[in-house]
């Protein structure tokens, strides 16, 4: 799942668990919903589009032609593709972590049990940790060497790694306050008749 036509297929997975899309309208909530770095070409969308058919995951219904044009084809996900993208959604493995991947998967964590979304969270802060590390390491060893520009590029990437990180840290702390059980041995505040 971590080359991109792997995350294209989940993204697409995931938008057609909500509703059945024509090729145009995926295109559009792709690139609006993931805001990946360039914009997806329609020579991406419908290869995989094809794939996913011939595989089964989903299927492919031509509706009414309107005045004159083709008629749009309706892509709908099919139980064989619902059961691929629930096993998808599942693995909190390192692909989940990697920044297209994370990208997709979260958007659609609202399908993924709590612990596999600790598990994700968890592997995706200890990757920008380590990316905030190399970033601290590069600028220690060549700050004197680089020009300003260069300069600016590193603090740039140290600072969105740093604010990813917290940002993570604030996910982490949410999901583990979700996940305890209400401690009923607190003791009582004063006031308070227990």
């Amino acid at each position: 799942m971590g080359n991109r036509s792997g995350v294209l297929e989940l993204a697409v997975l995931g938008l057609l668990h909500e509703a059945p899309m024509h090729g145009y309208e995926l295109r559009k909530r792709v690139n609006a919903q993931f805001g990946w770095g360039r914009v997806l070409s329609f020579g991406s969308l419908y290869p995989c589009l094809k794939a996913m058919l011939r595989n089964g995951l989903i299927t492919a219904d031509a509706g009414t032609p309107e005045s004159g044009r083709r008629p749009k084809i309706v892509y709908t996900i099919t139980a064989d593709g619902k059961d691929y993208f629930a096993h998808a959604m599942h693995d909190a493995g390192p692909s989940a972590w990697e920044d297209d991947t994370f990208g997709v998967r979260f958007s659609f964590f609202g399908r993924t049990d709590p612990a596999t979304r600790l598990r994700i969270l968890e592997g995706r802060r200890a990757r920008m940790e380590e990316r905030l590390a190399n970033f601290r390491a590069a600028m220690s060893r060549t700050a004197e060497r680089m020009d300003a520009y260069t300069l600016e590029l590193q603090r740039h990437g140290l600072e969105s790694a740093e604010r990813e990180v917290r940002w993570l840290n604030e996910l982490i702390d949410g999901e583990r306050r979700q996940q305890r059980p209400p401690d009923q041995h607190q003791p009582p505040t004063q006031g308070d008749p227990r």
